[in-house]
């Protein structure tokens, strides 16, 4: 049995274990009326919820925490069973990362938010002051991918409730129950009722979240898909942060530890089956050390164990879908239609793909400007570090990339120059995990971030206070206008936006024979 979600008549959807290609469950299809009241309520519980302490919100997501790790072990079996991935990486890739997250945000998002006083320069010597607030915006909806269906919406949703908003969840249509245990967990936590909430259902109820206008759409997946999100949500000015996916270069000099730079090559390319959205699916190693790199990379990948993803000594699980592994198998055919060569994998039975890596490949070959999301590792070789880099950035997509040398002050130099996100030096794909540093992308890896204060701004929206703290005399800017106003206005021009006070004193004497005028009057 093909290994992905159907739709019945009656609008039940059926999830499959893809590892293995048996029933998981049956969930219905949540209607695009019942969306519109799931959004209705989240903003009538925002309301409440946009009063509570930060201390309030802190004790529940602690105790969020605490339920997940009650349950660790079952939660990342159910990681493991609806997507796929081995049980490791549920632990590793998926819960591990999102208890930071929680943690982090419980504890800072009070200061990462606190009010901030604006210098207003010589606004401030006339009695004035600004600062600047941060009230949340309202409803939250969040469409994560199935790649990591765990960590993903429950970061994005945790940061929001931080913020002071609601959350509406829309899973993805091949992991519905994970994201139904997710609620789950924030119910048996404490939550308040209709603070988060969870919707089922393929593309139609994703889109009917979006036409449902919340005050934020957070979205991971195609860009074909995000831009339609984009078109959809500009109609009710909702907006939108949109991760896109990469095609991620990992670039290797010749004095590179090329040992680890081989290990960190099969880690980045193979874990999660190459669906990482900054998996390396593209690795550029400098000429003189290409034949050693690729031995070291073809004997690691040779050593991986492949299976169902329950078993604690499986590093590679099955693919996600057929539809997934289809474009697996056209890219490398492409591949070796074009030249390249295949040194080992390249092929599939069932849902499972093999750990494939490829030699000889290049820039002009489709497979390497396509995003992949399968484990694949094309290698392809250049000279000069100016080569290097032109090839990174040969993409539509800029992500993440990764620089590996030696030399720290070459790569940070390098990584600069680089059109990503995230630029690692020495380091590969796992920065998501850091929930203190930004994600997002460059080009068509979307717009917007997710995790850091970046992350956290964009839940919420800045209000400017200000204040005449002297409210004692009229502005000598208001009305009725005279020739005295006039010249007034010319000296504030001259003297005033200087920013100088030694300058601005010039203006002093016409700034009062101004204020008496209006007072007369």
């Amino acid at each position: 049995m093909s290994a992905v979600l159907k739709f019945q008549n009656n609008n039940e959807i059926i999830s499959y274990n893809p590892a293995t290609g048996e029933e998981f469950g049956r969930l219905p299809e949540t209607s695009a009326e019942e969306v519109q009241i799931a959004v209705e309520n989240a903003r009538e519980a925002f309301q409440t919820w946009r009063k509570t302490s930060f201390s309030e919100r802190k004790k529940l997501v602690m105790q969020t925490r605490e339920v997940i790790l009650a349950e660790m072990d079952s939660i990342a079996l159910l990681i493991s069973n609806e997507s796929g991935k081995p049980v490791a990486e549920a632990l590793s890739m998926e819960i591990a990362p999102v208890l930071d997250l929680m943690q982090y945000f419980a504890k800072n998002a009070e200061k990462l938010l606190k009010p901030r006083k604006i210098g207003i320069g010589l606004y401030g010597l006339l009695g004035r002051s600004s600062k600047i607030i941060y009230q949340p915006l309202g409803v939250v909806g969040i469409i994560p991918a199935w790649n990591y269906p765990f960590s993903i919406p429950l970061g994005e949703a945790v940061m929001s409730l931080m913020a002071g908003n609601t959350v509406v969840i829309k899973p993805s249509e091949l992991t519905p129950f994970i994201g139904l245990k997710i609620g789950e967990i924030f119910k048996k936590a404490g939550f308040p009722e209709n603070a988060v909430q969870i919707v089922t259902g393929a593309g139609a109820t994703g889109a009917a979240l979006v036409e449902s206008a919340p005050d934020k759409i957070m979205f991971t997946g195609s860009v074909g898909t995000g831009k339609k999100i984009a078109e959809s949500a500009a109609k009710n000015l909702t907006s939108v942060v949109l991760e896109l996916g990469g095609k991620d270069p990992m670039v290797v000099f010749a004095d590179a530890n090329l040992e680890l730079a081989a290990d960190a090559a099969v880690w980045g390319a193979f874990c999660n089956s190459g669906q990482s959205c900054s998996s390396v699916e593209r690795l550029y190693v400098e000429e003189s050390a290409a034949e050693k790199l690729t031995n070291l990379i073809v004997e690691k990948t040779r050593k991986l164990k492949q299976g169902a993803g329950n078993d604690a000594s499986v590093s590679i699980g099955a693919m996600s879908s057929e539809k997934q592994i289809n474009i697996v198998k056209d890219h490398v055919e492409n591949f070796e239609k074009k030249g390249a060569k295949i040194l080992t994998g390249g092929k599939s039975h069932d849902l499972f793909f093999e750990p494939t890596v490829i030699s000889g490949a290049n820039n002009s070959m489709r497979a390497m400007q396509e995003e992949t999301f399968g484990p694949t590792l094309p290698i392809a070789t250049f000279k000069t570090e100016a080569e290097a880099i032109k090839l990174a950035n040969d993409s539509e997509f800029g992500l993440t990339a990764s620089v590996w040398t030696k030399n720290l002050s070459k790569g940070k130099r390098i990584a600069e120059k680089i059109e990503a996100g995230t630029v690692c030096v020495n380091e590969v794909l796992y920065t998501h995990g850091i929930g203190q540093t930004p994600w997002g992308g460059f080009k068509n890896s979307g717009n917007g971030r997710t995790h850091g204060i970046e992350g956290l701004m964009e839940l919420v929206q800045p209000q400017h206070i200000h204040v005449n703290n002297l409210a004692i005399l009229p502005n000598a800017w208001w009305m009725p206008y005279s020739g005295n106003a006039v010249e007034t206005f010319k000296q504030f021009a001259k003297y005033f936006a200087t920013g100088s006070i030694v300058q601005t004193t010039k203006a002093l004497p016409q700034l009062w024979k101004r204020i008496k005028e209006l007072k007369r009057k």
